[in-house]
């Protein structure tokens, strides 16, 4: 009996189909130019967003960060461009992302975290902040951490009365770098911290996250910036932006810095600008996330996927600032990055 040639059973012609189609999926993931071809109708409708005017020479920036790493996350390429071009911009950090309980656990080599060890991350964290900030050319007189509880500003914006950290155990600010070390977590100092830096900076653009990011902390971000924003008379000075768009947003994750950044899914309804980025915007901000190494060290892939040609931005906004009245989103203790 004659010895069958290989490729002669149809078996064979697939494995080889199958391997070839590997491999170019292989080369797609992590080539930003052959990704189009995964995501074409996506891409398109990036492309086809209007162009972000750039900020300009003299304009103040203010962004209002929920947490250590939405800053660069979000607007790392924008806050590069921008103080390069002459600009004055300044950060604020509402928490001090001390609500992370894998990287707590990490610190504290345990599964449960002690109340010490959680605060110690805040403190790190704190650092990592004001390093990803100098990354970004901004000045360390230029950056202001509140020190608000992590996973309880939809809770505190809800609630006239105090609230305790769910993560610290603290019921006032622990931290001594904070604008107000000691202050009890209570809506109405947040909103007079927060309103003391508005009326500091006196900015021309304030950069915040959209009510519909899913993160509670960054909607309550949103529903304390607005309203004070609304009593200013600054509402127009809004400029807004999301981090936490969805399930398995962004994708692809990991870097892949010719390839643009997608509309997130919670942000299809939302009429986008495009913020162009050059490959200095890119690095400075791939380098503002490395600093954040902590958050690094457990989620990269999510975090590079943001370091992409692009940055989105929308003027328009679906929350309401008006009052104090409890948000459609449920409370809950989600602690952040």
């Amino acid at each position: 009996m004659g010895r069958r040639r290989f490729g002669s059973r149809p078996r064979d012609w697939v494995l080889g189909a199958l391997l070839l189609i590997a491999l170019a999926l292989a080369y797609a993931i992590n080539a930003g130019s052959a990704l189009v071809v995964l995501y074409p109708r996506a891409v398109s409708a990036v492309r086809a967003l209007p162009e972000l005017p750039p900020i300009r020479a003299g304009q103040t920036v203010l962004m209002v960060s929920p947490h250590p790493d939405d800053e660069s996350l979000c607007c790392g390429g924008m806050i590069a461009g921008a103080v390069r071009a002459g600009a004055q911009v300044y950060i604020v950090w509402v928490t001090s992302g001390d609500g992370f309980e894998l990287d707590g656990a990490l610190l504290d080599r345990t599964f449960r975290p002690r109340l010490v060890a959680t605060e110690k991350l805040g403190r790190r964290r704190m650092d990592e902040a004001a390093a990803a900030a100098a990354a970004l050319g901004v000045p360390a007189s230029h950056i202001t951490f509140l020190g608000y509880p992590d996973g309880a500003l939809l809770r505190m914006w809800n609630s006239p009365g105090p609230v305790r950290s769910p993560h610290t155990g603290a019921l006032r600010v622990p931290y001594e770098r904070a604008l107000s070390p000691g202050t009890v977590y209570k809506a109405a100092n947040l909103r007079r911290d927060l309103g003391s830096v508005l009326d500091r900076v006196k900015p021309d653009v304030v950069l915040l996250p959209s009510t519909s990011d899913f993160h509670k902390d960054h909607i309550a971000t949103s529903l304390f910036t607005q309203q004070l924003l609304k009593q200013r008379g600054w509402t127009s000075r809004a400029r807004y932006w999301i981090v936490h768009g969805g399930l398995e947003w962004p994708v692809p994750k990991g870097l892949h810095e010719g390839f643009p950044l997608l509309i997130s899914p919670r942000g299809f309804h939302l009429p986008w600008q495009r913020a162009d980025l050059s490959q200095q915007d890119e690095d400075q901000k791939l380098n503002a996330l490395k600093a954040h190494r902590t958050q690094m060290m457990v989620m990269r892939r999510f975090m590079e996927a943001f370091v992409r040609q692009n940055e989105l931005i929308t003027l328009q906004e679906t929350g309401n600032p008006s009052d104090g009245t409890k948000s459609e989103e449920e409370d809950g203790g989600y602690g952040g990055f």
